[in-house]
């Protein structure tokens, strides 16, 4: 990167705020640039813990316990950008983060695989009755027999969400010799030879292992239900590395207690306790064949340093070069430095003549404008301009005036 382009700010003023035990990779990542004021802390923060700590944080760090609402947003008067460090970004009120030029990053690749393993692990053990053979044997049971255990191979896997996960799990199913069906509400390449099914009940009559991979939305919640249960496959597999409203658990557990399905995999639950050690409860809890994890799907150390260091890097180079990419709020401008010329990036309400205003504005002071570049969503347009070194104060102070100005920062 070019030596001018770092931030005009002074870095030991810039206060970063990681929470929920994020990997130590994102505070190497500020470390190691100077910015001496970024700590960690182990727990999520609730609203109120919140408000009290983010007034004077420029940079913010969560993961999936924590919610961003717009009173936070609201007390937040110098936050630049939030880092999920996860692969959603449903924790925060996207509107109200847009609405204050709040850049939102996220990290949804960065523990596909970890994800994809456990669930062929998870199909594994359910498919070849492990589950009950275990808890037999720790209570001191020889259970030493073949009947209802099975191979993967030559089985059908039916995903539900062909995504960056789902696709990933096609893969690796596959080559553990498996026939592979998805359904998507997008249309999807294939990977492989994997094949997409008609309908939701198309590819549950014919799976023998069903994985689901869908986002947290109201189309997905109850997704699969009573009514979706019954056209399962008798004696199918159940697996949901997901989102918790996605499964009628209620209705999960009738199945598995009707036989109407054999195992079932569950990792994310409708509520979830906020800390370990704290009491949870499900409908699922003692039933046979039932894998029951607390959410680990992406717990992996691999995958943890990964997403540490996927989002630690868009805040930086949100913070020194003003690169968006992947941002799920301001629009995605990446734009290399430009020598002999000073940075500022210009958020505003997504009207016509704002640029207009702001050309008008520099021009009618004489500061030459060296490059410019806009990028709009519904919402928002992002604008970085690169001006003459000798009036970036007053360019900066200029903005500040144009009308439906959201935030303006010089950025080096």
């Amino acid at each position: 990167m070019n030596k001018q382009a770092v931030t005009s700010y002074p870095k030991d003023r810039i206060n970063i705020l990681f929470l929920e035990n994020i990997s130590d990779k994102a505070l190497q990542q500020f470390n190691q640039h100077g910015y001496v004021k970024a700590r960690k802390l182990t727990g999520a923060l609730s609203e109120e813990e919140l408000i009290k700590e983010i007034k004077d944080v420029h940079l913010l760090g969560i993961r999936s316990k924590t919610h961003i609402t717009a009173k936070v947003l609201a007390a937040a008067t110098k936050l630049q950008a939030i880092g999920c460090f996860c692969i959603g970004v449903n924790q925060v009120d996207l509107k109200a983060a847009t609405q204050a030029g709040v850049v939102v990053f996220n990290a949804p690749y960065s523990n596909t695989r970890s994800v994809a393993e456990l669930v062929i692990g998870a199909s594994i053990m359910l498919i070849r009755r492990i589950i009950d053979k275990n808890n037999a044997a720790h209570k001191g049971i020889w259970m030493k027999e073949a009947k209802g255990s099975y191979e993967l191979r030559g089985k059908t896997l039916g995903i539900i969400g062909y995504g960056n996960i789902g696709s990933q799990v096609s893969v690796l199913a596959e080559s553990l010799g498996m026939k592979v069906l998805f359904y998507d509400t997008e249309t999807k390449l294939p990977l492989g030879n994997a094949s997409a099914a008609k309908s939701l009940k198309d590819l549950v009559s014919q799976a023998d292992v069903v994985s689901l991979h869908v986002p947290d939305t109201p189309q997905t919640k109850n997704l699969v239900n009573k009514n979706l249960l019954k056209s399962f496959k008798k004696g199918s597999i159940l697996l949901n590395y997901a989102r918790g409203e996605v499964v009628d658990l209620k209705a999960l557990a009738t199945a598995l207690q009707e036989k109407q399905i054999s195992g079932a995999a569950i990792d994310v639950y409708p509520w979830e306790p906020e800390k370990n050690g704290d009491k949870f409860e499900t409908p699922l809890q003692g039933l046979s064949n039932v894998i029951l994890t607390p959410h680990i799907g992406g717990s992996t150390e691999e995958a943890q340093e990964n997403i540490g260091e996927d989002v630690s890097i868009k805040l930086f180079q949100y913070l020194e070069r003003g690169i968006t990419n992947g941002s799920h709020t301001v629009p995605a401008i990446g734009l290399p430095p430009v020598e002999n010329a000073h940075r500022i990036l210009h958020i505003h309400h997504n009207i016509p003549g704002v640029l207009s205003a702001i050309n008008t504005a520099l021009s009618k002071n004489n500061i030459n404008i060296v490059g410019q570049y806009l990028k709009t969503n519904d919402a928002i347009g992002y604008v970085v301009l690169d001006v003459d070194k000798k009036l970036s104060k007053q360019a900066v102070e200029l903005l500040k005036e144009v009308k439906s100005t959201i935030k303006v920062r010089i950025l080096y």
